[in-house]
């Protein structure tokens, strides 16, 4: 027990559950928004194309994060319009830009001078290595995205789920749907830093398919979903810390695990209301 608390002493180890928790909040809002249009190859898309940004700024001597941010939101706006102006289907444009920007990324590590870099961090992340200057980053990422659900909730609510009617009623779709694009792109690319590229899919999409197993809500899934999420990330750091294994790796597979239980509770509470009680025979 004294062990436990002990960790909490190092101050990369405290930034990583604040990391966590925060990363959490921004994955259930972005992810419900995600999961409830039903748009999560978009974000797989976005996810592997700013790898393309990670490989250029290598090359360029620039902030991998910051190459990553810019080729994220460039694929996803171009997304929305290829999409919705080129006259191409949007899975074909995703698969365009999830391919191009991945090819890109390994063309420019290849041509990077000097010594290749350690990708590692960016595939699969690294929590425990947060520095107070990307918490604060992300505290006021998560802020700014909260404010921004908040103000505009039913805009947002009406253009995920209704577009023609949110046009007709006069709501301007293709400003909330490009805004939320450039949102969308910008918390995968704040949440690689905690589980990676290959990775960040699952933390936007695995706790929000855990909530809706209670509620169908869009506004009662996301304290939900941030709660199985903050516990999942939670669980996944310290186990990865005592376990000697990658945090991001760990991270995920409890929050499949998780859903996979969650999953059966909910499944053995419906099969025991449909049998009702049970009967009582007279001897």
């Amino acid at each position: 027990m004294s062990e436990f608390f002990s960790i909490f002493e190092y101050a990369f180890f405290r930034n990583a559950i604040a990391s966590a928790l925060l990363t959490s909040v921004l994955a259930a809002m972005v992810g419900t928004y995600i999961v409830s249009r039903k748009i999560v190859f978009i974000s797989g898309g976005i996810t592997h194309a700013s790898f393309g940004g990670i490989g250029m700024a290598y090359f360029l001597g620039l902030n991998p994060f910051l190459g990553a941010a810019i080729f994220a939101v460039f694929s996803a706006t171009g997304i929305e319009w290829i999409s919705k102006k080129g006259n191409v289907r949007e899975d074909s444009a995703i698969a365009i830009l999830w391919s191009l920007g991945m090819a890109v990324g390994i063309i420019f590590v290849f041509m990077t001078p000097g010594y290749t870099p350690d990708l590692m961090t960016f595939l699969f992340g690294n929590i425990l290595s947060v520095t107070m200057a990307e918490l604060i980053l992300l505290a006021a990422f998560c802020l700014l995205t909260a404010l921004f659900f908040w103000i505009f909730y039913r805009p947002l609510l009406h253009t995920a789920f209704d577009p023609e009617f949110s046009q007709i009623m006069g709501i301007p779709v293709a400003f909330f749907r490009y805004a939320m694009a450039v949102i969308i792109a910008l918390s995968i690319v704040i949440s690689i830093r905690a589980v990676g590229i290959i990775l960040v899919l699952s933390l936007f999409t695995i706790p929000q398919i855990t909530a809706m197993l209670f509620t169908r809500d869009f506004r009662k899934i996301i304290p939900l979903a941030a709660f199985w999420a903050a516990l999942g990330s939670v669980m996944g750091i310290f186990l990865s810390y005592f376990l000697n294994i990658p945090a991001g790796a760990t991270i995920i597979c409890y929050l499949t695990l998780q859903f996979l239980l969650v999953k059966l509770f909910v499944i053995s509470k419906d099969a025991l209301k449909r049998q009702g009680p049970g009967k009582v025979h007279k001897g």
